[in-house]
């Protein structure tokens, strides 16, 4: 897919996240794996596929030596590890992160190397060959299961989306969300508020890398239908200025006609490189 990576809903607070929330209970990992992360969309060979563009956006980001410190947060981790494959080379300490806690169970799986988990070598294998530093996607899985020290519930929507006693380390150093916030959003304030809770547990001067999907307005995970606020790279832009970031890279991927294979409406990806300006609030 590309529509939807974390796609955890939030805090039961108003009759609209109440929705999206019990929608949520019906997502199915294995379907979201399945129509994302498997041929056609999951075959990272062909030139031009969503897979490759993504793992090549967060490789040549890491690999300017300005992303990093000792803690990171995934943010609304969903089932899938790909997001953290060049993440890892770069923090010791990675908190994963769901509302759902059949992602949550997903992930441990994968942790464990559990038979029946969901197999992303190619993804490690294709993060190696980007990253050219001679390393075998074997040891680039063990390294990342090494550093995943947690895997936590989390709720966007509320002020305190770890709660009140995470045993994350707090402010990290950085954080990631792949596809969760504009998937988990009913609409573009409830996006504005569930990226404002983000950013008090990034420390001031810390980075954010965020995906997601561009002009979505729904994606299957089985037979749930779930809806997405549909947003422009422009809005992006605009709620990370207001949420208090510098941006640093904003990049658009358009999904080609071949990978648009009915699972969601998306009509592209953004990648965006933000940095928390000093004196915003943790």
């Amino acid at each position: 897919m590309d529509s939807g990576e974390a796609r955890g809903p939030g805090a039961l607070i108003d009759p609209s996240l109440v929705s999206v929330a019990a929608a949520y209970q019906r997502f199915q990992p294995a379907a979201y794996l399945r129509n994302n992360y498997a041929p056609p969309r999951g075959d990272l060979s062909r030139p031009g596929g969503v897979g490759p563009w993504k793992l090549q956006c967060l490789a040549e980001t890491f690999a300017t030596g300005e992303v990093t410190g000792r803690t990171l947060i995934d943010i609304g981790s969903g089932p899938t590890v790909y997001q953290l494959l060049s993440a890892c080379a770069h923090f010791e300490d990675i908190t994963m992160t769901d509302f759902l806690d059949v992602n949550r169970r997903e992930l441990g799986r994968w942790l464990r190397e559990e038979p029946e988990a969901f197999d992303w070598s190619a993804y490690s294998w294709h993060a190696c060959l980007m990253e050219g530093r001679g390393e075998s996607w074997q040891e680039k899985e063990r390294q990342l299961r090494a550093r995943v020290k947690r895997v936590l519930p989390i709720d966007v929507h509320q002020p305190q989306p770890l709660g009140t006693a995470s045993p994350a380390p707090l402010p990290a150093d950085a954080l990631v969300s792949a596809f969760c916030l504009e998937a988990v959003s009913p609409d573009l304030a409830s996006f504005h508020r569930a990226l404002g809770h983000v950013t008090t547990l990034l420390k001031p001067g810390g980075h954010l890398l965020l995906i997601g999907g561009l002009e979505e307005s729904w994606y299957q995970a089985g037979e749930v239908r779930l809806g997405v606020v549909p947003v422009s790279a422009g809005m992006v832009r605009e709620a990370l200025v207001r949420g208090g970031y510098e941006v640093r890279d904003l990049r658009t991927y358009t999904m080609p006609a071949h990978l648009r294979t009915g699972v969601d409406d998306v009509q592209g990806v953004f990648f965006a490189w933000a940095q928390k300006k000093a004196g915003v609030a943790v």
